[in-house]
């Protein structure tokens, strides 16, 4: 990468950050901030580049207005990043997409009127956006023909006329995993002639379809035995298919998990992002397949150390990726004949969305540790940085925030490890608590991007004078396929020990506080949570555990996600290791618990059951040698996504680390029931609230 763009994309991260003039002046983000954030979820660029088409996510305001998931709207900014609302207010569009000449923006949406959600467009200028295709049941992803005539989409079967019948007479009986309604792939006109609209042809393929792109006389599509979660993960395959006749052209010969997957635009090959062999715990694969299938080629060298994120073609022959490299990202290029040429180089804001136009310049999601998901636009012809287009939260400007560094440390065993601090706001005199935030997956990681979310509100703690440290442990990714499998068959092994290794690191570096340690975290980071609270016990000063795991048997047995877990993190069924699963089980330690733990979850989890966390509480709860309270949300599933439900899980989280931390000691349990008006700003504080978080 040319220093010059080294240098742009260093300056350009500068600009990002709070400024420090004045920032003693500023307030400090509070939960209410956190619960108004806003963010851009996707973008697509104009052909000719001139607007940048997005989503942005709007959350419901918490207490005034009515309860629910974010809407998502539709947007359109300009180069000089000159923004319009094209579809907004209480709204959910996703699935943006141009039309090839570049006159309409379609996406998907279920508007007043809509029984599921149909094919929408909307003029380049704006306007009303007309309705192009409604289908029986909710189109769930579509690919635009070339013509502008035609589109294929994915919709699940309908539910036929007896069974539904049947459900009206209260015989609703579901048989588990044989009531699936797989999802099938059809191909329609687009505005035929008044009175003429022939009906949707569905393409005749064995299997549940997803993963759809469309290019020359090609269909890609992605096609599992069935609907499950599963299947989606571990047993789909790409196939090539005629649009005319669902004929199947090829098949690609790939095993394991499944990323993107996108048609050359003259549709004489495919590339796609999937796993390096069936135990890869993500997607360590980026390849090259012909228009008929077969073998791919890959286009990474072995041992790669990072993993292709997403990516989008630059004409036939070469095509530009966003790659994930420990904490930062990166912009690649890549030839389809082999080869690759760095062009953005991490150190400044973290990349996710990509998209781009016929000209070649490119919209790029980017974060930062100043700001969420923004627009992002850039000219490759250039010598600058990509320009930041959208300030969806204009009012952090007046908000201080703490400064956030990457930390690197040796585990026990030598390997080395990386993680992420946001440090006490204000500074630290002397040692401080310490929070561990822990991602789930185990195949996932923290970025040096946007950190604070409901569940993890890192800002929020670092008001209070809290550490929050997010550790990339072993088994992360952007590290490449070595990484990410160096835990497998070793739940909570060398990966929860790298967990004690980094507090060790941080209390030798005599920023932590050794007595006043707490760490959270979802799903697999519930697990990690779990584990420190009993196995670790004496190492943790209070816990946060959301939908976590606390018995690794009935866990298998109660997921929907029993092979993925099988094949690629214990590597065998737990029945076949009992005594492994039960000696890694949070459950099975119980005895030695002395750290004060909230446990929430959703009671409508299928990954991980929510008996995981009621076991765990009895069992806690019965011993009586640590404070413990679980809550339950009615309705969520494997997190909350209920603007309510997330606000009242930030609270808690924050009020017992608070609690048990030392910031605000008090008597007994923090209260049962937050007080919401006052966190708020609905109500005058109390005395009867002191100590709850803001």
């Amino acid at each position: 990468m040319p220093a010059r763009r080294a240098l742009a994309a260093l300056a350009l991260a500068l600009l990002v950050a709070p400024a420090p003039a004045a920032a003693a002046e500023l307030a400090p983000l509070s939960l209410a901030d956190v619960a108004r954030l806003r963010s851009v979820r996707e973008v697509a660029i104009a052909p000719d580049g001139e607007l940048v088409a997005f989503v942005l996510a709007v959350p419901r305001r918490p207490w005034e207005e009515d309860d629910g998931p974010a809407w998502a709207e539709l947007r359109v900014v300009d180069r000089a990043g000159r923004e319009r609302g094209f579809v907004t207010g209480e709204v959910n569009v996703r699935a943006l997409a141009w039309s090839s000449d570049g006159s309409e923006i379609a996406f998907l949406a279920k508007r007043q009127g809509d029984e599921a959600a149909c094919l929408y467009a909307i003029a380049r200028d704006g306007g009303e956006a007309r309705r192009r295709l409604c289908h029986e049941t909710a189109i769930e992803e579509y690919a635009l023909a070339a013509d502008g005539r035609h589109v294929a989409f994915v919709a699940h079967e309908k539910r036929g006329k007896e069974a539904e019948e049947r459900r009206e007479k209260g015989f609703d009986a579901e048989v588990f995993e044989e009531s699936w309604l797989p999802a099938r792939l059809f191909v329609a006109e687009l505005d035929p002639a008044p009175g003429a609209q022939a009906a949707p042809r569905r393409l005749e393929l064995p299997g549940s379809a997803s993963e759809l792109s469309w290019a020359g006389e090609r269909l890609l599509v992605a096609l599992a035995p069935t609907p499950s979660v599963d299947d989606g993960y571990m047993a789909r395959r790409l196939h090539l298919v005629a649009p005319e006749d669902g004929k199947v052209l090829g098949r690609v010969e790939h095993e394991g998990k499944l990323g993107s997957a996108r048609l050359a635009p003259d549709g004489s090959r495919l590339a796609f992002v999937g796993a390096a062999d069936r135990k890869d715990p993500s997607t360590a694969r980026f390849a090259l397949a012909g228009d008929t299938g077969g073998l791919p080629r890959d286009l990474l060298p072995a041992g790669f150390p990072a993993h292709v994120q997403r990516f989008v073609w630059a004409g036939p022959e070469r095509l530009l990726a966003v790659v994930d490299r420990g904490v930062e990202t990166e912009l690649v290029a890549f030839a389809a004949g082999g080869g690759s040429e760095p062009l953005l180089a991490g150190g400044g804001p973290v990349w996710s969305g990509l998209d781009r136009a016929a000209d070649g310049s490119v919209a790029l999601v980017g974060e930062s540790p100043g700001h969420p998901p923004e627009v992002f636009f850039w000219d490759p012809a250039s010598e600058q940085a990509p320009r930041r287009l959208t300030d969806s939260n204009p009012w952090l400007a007046e908000r201080r925030l703490a400064p956030q560094r990457v930390v690197r440390f040796a585990a026990r065993d030598g390997l080395e490890l990386e993680g992420l601090l946001i440090e006490p706001l204000g500074g630290a005199a002397g040692r401080v608590p310490l929070v561990v935030v822990v991602h789930g997956g185990p195949e996932a990681h923290f970025a040096d991007g946007w950190l604070t979310r409901y569940a993890n509100p890192g800002q929020v703690l670092a008001a209070r004078g809290i550490a929050v440290f997010y550790p990339n442990y072993r088994g992360s990714t952007g590290r490449g396929l070595a990484f990410s499998k160096v835990s497998q068959g070793d739940p909570a092994g060398a990966e929860f020990d790298d967990l004690v290794d980094a507090v060790d690191h941080l209390v030798a570096a005599g920023l932590a506080d050794p007595a006043r340690v707490g760490i959270t975290g979802g799903s697999y980071g519930g697990y990690a949570t779990a584990w420190a609270a009993t196995r670790q016990s004496e190492r943790f000063a209070a816990g946060v555990m959301f939908v976590g795991i606390s018995e690794l048997a009935t866990k298998a047995g109660t997921t929907d996600i029993p092979v993925e877990d099988e094949v690629v993190h214990f590597l065998d069924a737990p029945h076949e290791r009992f005594d492994l699963a039960r000696e890694r089980s949070p459950l099975s330690h119980v005895a030695r618990a002395r750290t004060p733990l909230l446990i929430a979850h959703g009671d409508s989890d299928p990954r991980v059951h929510p008996s995981q966390s009621l076991a765990l509480y009895r069992y806690l709860k019965r011993l009586g040698q640590a404070p413990v309270r679980l809550v339950r949300y009615p309705g969520e599933g494997h997190g909350n996504r209920r603007a309510a439900s997330q606000l009242d899980f930030s609270i808690r989280l924050v009020e017992w680390f608070e609690r048990y931390l030392g910031i605000a000691p008090g008597e007994g349990l923090p209260p049962a029931e937050p007080d919401y008006g006052r966190i708020l700003g609905l109500a005058e504080e109390t005395p009867a609230a002191a100590g709850a978080g803001r």
